[in-house]
Formats: structure tokens, sequence, C-alpha cells
């Protein structure tokens, strides 16, 4: 493993707030691997990888990474890189592997040597307590569509807190919610499969359910100063013109996208939009009294995850003017936009790289939701990131992409937004959804045949930007 340098260097360039959170993220099916280890049970992931045809190369997450067995390892990376902040998520099937009941000693022990060591390198854990990982016998019951879920995950949370909470003062409660409930159970390309309509709006109904009942079952626990948050994906929207049509476009896709979790939770209230968009395919009947209040529960901050924005024009059907896609995770709204790609240049996930984006997103919800603190809790991009003569990694198009959104991120908090932090995604190259192995977003280049890890260019880079508290000139 190879040491990075991370002296201190001359503060140039942009500073960034005194007490600012740099870290990096990962999430527990990509890394830990140890699939059938010390009690763990399938998750949905480990059923969908399993599928012939779900995932790219046949690729599953069995192995990962082996951050089970080297998580010593993957902490002292952190250390080196002078993190202040780690953020991982536990496996719901490791350490309840029923999704009820007790919780199986072995899996809290190993999250509690992991927190331990984060403590003892001075790095602060960031929990996140759902990255999609639902055992799979809760799915087999029904899944996120079904009210039982939200309150299971409530006990979860619970069980997590009184192990952990002695340890962990800042707490996630769901990653990403919007791609487990429309690309899991409306499109289908993520775990566990699913291509019904309904059900992935009663599975994001049931997810702010979940974060408000999971909200109250961490805060009758933890210690008085902890954090609890939540992490969105937001869509950050521009219409492909300034006519009324290309900006209802963007209306329906920011009431799925965006509203669907922003109203229930800073608001308690649904989108009155978004109802009349989806009254073909729901009443929402499944909303009960009190739900919404619940689901409201108040957050210490939210976190941003952002990569690319999506330009959007009226119109049934993708990009080229075809048929809307069927099936599609923009429900009620498939019949009336395309997505249209952006200009510029891209990742090897054929995303626009575009840090204006990140900017205009921090602003808007400076505007919507004043007194909300703000972490970004994803960015980055995969390249094809090969390991050189001396296994050297250069990879210079990451560099500029985190350079980019770095310096967007300085812009919008000198215009007001309050970010308190940023976290690169991700630490290590790993198993990457649909993808398996095949896209590489880590600071870490992992050679997946040795499991050997070795800092890339931009890790170097990254170090050196923590060390002098911003960008450079």
């Amino acid at each position: 493993m190879t040491t990075l340098d991370t002296s201190p260097a001359p503060r140039t360039g942009l500073s960034f707030p005194a007490g600012f959170r740099w870290g990096t993220a990962t999430a527990a099916y990509q890394i830990e691997g140890a699939a059938a280890l010390h009690g763990r049970t399938p998750s949905i992931w480990d059923t969908f990888s399993h599928t012939p045809g779900k995932v790219l190369g046949g690729d599953t997450g069995d192995t990962a990474t082996d951050h089970y067995h080297r998580m010593a390892e993957d902490v002292a990376l952190l250390a080196r890189l002078g993190v202040s902040d780690y953020r991982f998520s536990v496996a719901w099937p490791r350490v309840q592997p029923t999704g009820r009941g007790p919780a199986a000693r072995q899996g809290l022990d190993f999250n509690r040597r992991r927190v331990d060591a984060l403590l003892a390198a001075g790095i602060r854990p960031v929990a996140t307590l759902y990255h999609w990982d639902l055992p799979q016998e809760l799915e087999d019951r029904g899944g996120w569509p079904l009210r039982e879920t939200a309150e299971r995950f409530a006990e979860y949370a619970g069980l997590v807190a009184g192990a952990l909470g002695d340890r962990v003062a800042s707490w996630t409660t769901f990653n990403e919610p919007w791609c487990a409930a429309f690309l899991g159970y409306a499109w289908g390309v993520h775990a566990p499969g699913r291509t019904e309509p309904e059900s992935a709006l009663r599975a994001a109904h049931h997810f702010n359910l979940a974060h408000g009942l999971g909200t109250a079952a961490l805060r009758a626990v933890l210690p008085r100063p902890a954090e609890v948050s939540l992490t969105l994906n937001l869509h950050a929207l521009r219409p492909l013109t300034r006519s009324a049509a290309d900006l209802d476009a963007v209306r329906r896709i920011d009431a799925v996208g965006n509203r669907i979790f922003l109203d229930p939770v800073f608001h308690g209230r649904l989108p009155e939009d978004l109802v009349r968009d989806t009254a073909g395919v729901t009443d929402w009947s499944f909303v009960r009294d009190g739900d919404l209040a619940a689901a409201a529960a108040p957050v210490d901050w939210l976190g941003v995850n952002y990569y690319s924005p999506t330009v959007v024009a009226a119109g049934a059907g993708p990009a080229d003017g075809g048929p809307a896609a069927v099936p599609s995770p923009w429900v009620g709204a498939d019949e009336h936009v395309r997505f249209v790609p952006a200009p510029g240049p891209r990742t090897a996930m054929d995303w626009p790289v575009d840090a204006d984006g990140l900017h205009e997103l921090l602003v808007r919800l400076r505007d919507e939701l004043p007194g909300v603190p703000l972490l970004i809790t994803e960015n980055g991009a995969a390249y094809a990131d090969r390991a050189g003569p001396g296994g050297v990694v250069h990879d210079p198009e990451r560099i500029g992409y985190l350079h980019a959104h770095l310096a967007a991120v300085h812009r919008a908090i000198a215009d007001g937004a309050d970010v308190r932090g940023y976290f690169v995604w991700s630490l290590l190259d790993n198993f990457e959804w649909a993808y398996g192995y095949s896209k590489r977003f880590g600071l870490v280049h992992v050679d997946f045949a040795t499991l050997r890890r070795t800092p890339k260019d931009s890790a170097r880079w990254y170090a050196d930007v923590i060390a002098r508290g911003g960008l450079p000139a």
C-alpha cells in the first residue's frame, strides 16, 4: 500500500471555512464482501446480483473489496488521506439477519471494531443505516411497498443506535431513497428488480415514513448532541427551452424526483401536483393519518448527492424522440417528458460533467430550506483508470472533476448556502451496482484479482486539498 504525502501545504487558492468537514464515503454491499459469514443473510442485492442477466458480467458483491477482512487497512488509507469524516453504511442483514428480532452479535461487533478504529485514527464516523441492502426476508414479505417494512426499519435503527450510539455521533437514516424506490420497484434495473409503478410510489412514501419513525427511534436512544440526517440524490433540473411546455416537464420531474421526498420530510405534505400527475397510477390511499407528520421529523442536516445535471423537454420518450421507455422510473411523468443529453465532456458512466449544476442545486436549497445545514455526502466520477508501471494510477480527469465541483461548492458558500462539508464518492473502486466491477469511482485503485489497494493521483491531490483547507490556485 502506497503512503500518501500529507505534509501541510500553504493556504493558497480557495479556502473553505474553519471546521469544514472533509470526507469520503462507501456502502456496505459495495465493499464488505463476507456475504455469508458470521450469520449474515442475503439482502435484495445478493439475490439480484445472483440472478442471471441483472448485473454486468455476472458480478456479485460476494467478495467485493473484502473490506470485512481488510477494514484496518482501509482505515489506514483514510488516515493517510487526512479526512475528518468517513461515511459508511451498516449492512442491515449483517446486524439483523431476518430484518426483525434481536441483533446478531458478530455483526454488531464488526461495526464496533470499525468505529473504534476510525475514532482511534481521529476520524468522525458517519453511519448510514440503509444503503439499499434490505434483508431478503423482508422483501419476500412485500418489501418497501409494504408498510410493515417502515416499522421494521425503526426497530433496526434502535438496535444499531443502542450498540453504537456511545461511539457514533453522526447518523443518516437513508441514502438515496429515490433510487431504491424507483430504480428498484418501477424501472427494475436495481434490486429487487420489480417493474410496478404503484409499488414504487408506495415504497417512496414508506421510505419517508421510515425516515420519520427511524429518526424518532434514534433520538430515543442517542445522546443529546448526536446528529440525525437524511441523504437525497436531488436532481438538478434544467429545461431545454424556456417554453411553457418544457418548464412543465421540469415541474413533473421535480415532483417525482425531488419534491416527493423534500415536501413530506421538510413540510409534512405531499406535492399536490404529484398527486394529480399520478392519479392514473394510484389514489394514494396508502397514506394514513399521521404519516406525513411522522415523516417530518426534524433533521440536523441534509445530505446532498450530486453527479450531473438533468435536461428535460416536453414530449414522450427518450432524447431521440422515440416512444416512452417502458418500464420507466419517472412514474406519472414518463408520457410527457423526454430527456436531452447535456453538452460537454462525459464520465465513464456517460454522465455529463457540469459543476454549475451543483451550485444551482445548493442555491435552490438555500432558498427553499432556510436554516437546514447541507453536506455534500457524495460527489465523484468514474473513469477508465488503469495501474501503470510501478503501480502508479494517473487520473487527471477525476482531479479536474473534483476541483471544478469543489469550486462550485465554494461559490455556493459565498452565495449564502450553508454547506458544512464535502465527501468524495468513493474511497475505493468497488462493486458499482448493476455495472458490477466495470466502473471505477475510487480515490484508491483496487485490483479486483488480488484486492491490492493503490492510491491514485486523485488521492494525493485530495489529501493536499484537505491539508491546505481548500483548493490550490
